[in-house]
């Protein structure tokens, strides 16, 4: 197969081995990428088993939402609170601006998610047009972006983002480049290209999952065994379908009977469903029966067989995809598991999940920060981050489920041994459990209830004297002397 080469007026030529040398690797990545994207939304379809089983039972759309469910399990336990910034005020740097103007948490959701997906999201962080938000923070997942990762400055060099395609083949794309952003679309057969310039290298930083030294953009949480295991249960699906609709029906065989019995009175055969359901079978005598017989056909039944073994084997399959997934077998599992009553045993069942997220929570914290604090810089109209704001850090939520109880009073401990002062701070409200918009509240309210305090103060004290002014007053000598 000859590889389509894009040729784009008004890109240099390094421009243009850049732009094809990227578009092969999305291409040639598409495959694996497109199969799990798939898979986890439902779409994956099952070849045919065996010769055996009808075809019919293949069309059937017979899906299983595991690889969703593991994907999903982690990511839910990976949730962004806020960002924080120990040495300032994140509000004077505009950052509720930036959250609402781009959705900001559900737009970094979505990007965990791709990550989870396929392995690596990207964060792309651009400024925004007339009719824009200041600064813009957009993901795009390995469908239709991807970059040469340069080991030895822990960044891009590049990255091809795709914005339309058209039959398969690339009909819009941004190219960014160190220090410089190319957007090209094909408009009416013919290729329109703009550019512009800025200080931030390549703007773009990506979530990876799983990395290693061998994959440095990670691996999918969609792995083969886990791929393997549903497709194995699917099979399974379409066993225990057909075996419902064969072998659950009792057998009837009918020694002596004739083609009549399965004919309607056309003269047609009846269908094989009407023959399967009926609940009464009329057999004929048979008057030309040799002597010794009395002309009945026999009838010999035959015990439904139980659908047990296929049961049996999807659950086993389902126990194997928990354990891929570090989830607990309640998640999959129809039969044979225990759920954790005591806090401590629902802790233990979960506790590979637990340490899956904090791991990739630690992945995620450096593209997350770097996002955020470029484009707080670009909608802060400035060209480079002051060192001022290297503590601005991301703040997860704890991947481990606890009641409000139980929160309150752990934290309630931690305050207590701490000085007296940790209460009083925004921490010490942290440690007790309550959220971040109850904490504003809080201390708004106290603010208010000060403000109150100290004005009902000083109206004492300008009546205390005004008073004291209108006894002396009154106490004076009328005479004068």
């Amino acid at each position: 197969m000859v590889e389509e080469t894009l040729r784009i007026p008004g890109l240099s030529d390094d421009e243009t081995v850049t732009l094809n040398f990227l578009a092969k690797q999305l291409k040639d990545k598409s495959r694996h990428n497109r199969k799990r994207s798939d898979l986890y939304d439902g779409k994956s379809a099952l070849r045919q088993v065996g010769s055996i089983i009808p075809p019919q039972y293949h069309r059937l759309g017979l899906a299983l939402g595991w690889t969703a469910k593991g994907v999903d399990g982690l990511a839910r336990r990976c949730t962004l609170d806020d960002m924080v910034w120990a040495n300032g005020n994140l509000d004077s740097l505009g950052l509720p601006e930036l959250r609402d103007s781009n959705f900001l948490m559900s737009e970094l959701s979505q990007g965990r998610t791709d990550s989870l997906i396929h392995g690596v999201s990207y964060l792309i962080t651009t400024k925004g047009g007339d009719d824009e938000p200041r600064a813009l923070i957009h993901t795009k997942d390995a469908l239709n972006a991807t970059g040469e990762w340069n080991n030895r400055k822990r960044r891009l060099d590049n990255l091809l983002s795709v914005t339309s395609w058209q039959a398969n083949k690339i009909t819009g794309f941004v190219l960014y480049l160190d220090g410089e952003t190319v957007n090209a679309d094909l408009v009416d057969g013919k290729w329109e290209v703009a550019r512009s310039e800025h200080p931030w290298n390549v703007p773009v930083d990506p979530m990876v999952y799983k990395p290693r030294t061998s994959k440095r953009m990670g691996r999918s949480r969609i792995t083969r065994a886990a791929i393997s295991h549903q497709y194995a249960a699917l099979r399974e699906l379409v066993r225990l379908e057909a075996h419902m609709d064969v072998f659950t029906i009792p057998q009837l065989i009918l020694l002596g009977a004739n083609e009549a019995m399965f004919k309607n009175a056309d003269g047609s055969y009846k269908a094989a469903w009407q023959i399967a359901l009926g609940r009464a079978l009329a057999i004929p005598d048979d008057d030309d029966a040799p002597a010794g017989s009395d002309g009945r056909a026999d009838v010999k039944h035959i015990t439904a067989q139980s659908p047990a073994p296929h049961l049996a084997d999807l659950n086993a399959l389902a126990k194997l995809e928990a354990r891929e997934y570090d989830l607990p077998d309640s998640d999959f599992a129809m039969t044979d598991f225990a759920n954790p009553t005591g806090a401590e045993s629902y802790t233990a069942s979960r506790e590979n999940l637990i340490a899956e997220a904090e791991g990739a929570t630690d992945d995620w914290s450096v593209p997350i920060r770097n996002a955020v604090v470029r484009a707080l810089a670009i909608q802060n109209g400035v060209s480079e981050v002051p060192p001022a704001w290297a503590s601005i850090d991301t703040k997860w939520r704890s991947p481990m489920y606890l009641s409000k109880a139980a929160e309150a009073d752990a934290g309630a401990k931690q305050v207590g041994a701490g000085p007296a002062w940790l209460k009083e701070t925004r921490v010490g409200m942290e440690l007790l459990g309550l959220t971040t918009q109850q904490i504003d509240r809080a201390l708004s309210e106290r603010m208010q209830l000060e403000g109150r305090q100290s004005a009902a103060a000083i109206i004492a004290a300008r009546t205390g004297a005004s008073d004291d002014s209108v006894g002396v007053e009154a106490g004076a000598d009328p005479t004068g002397g």
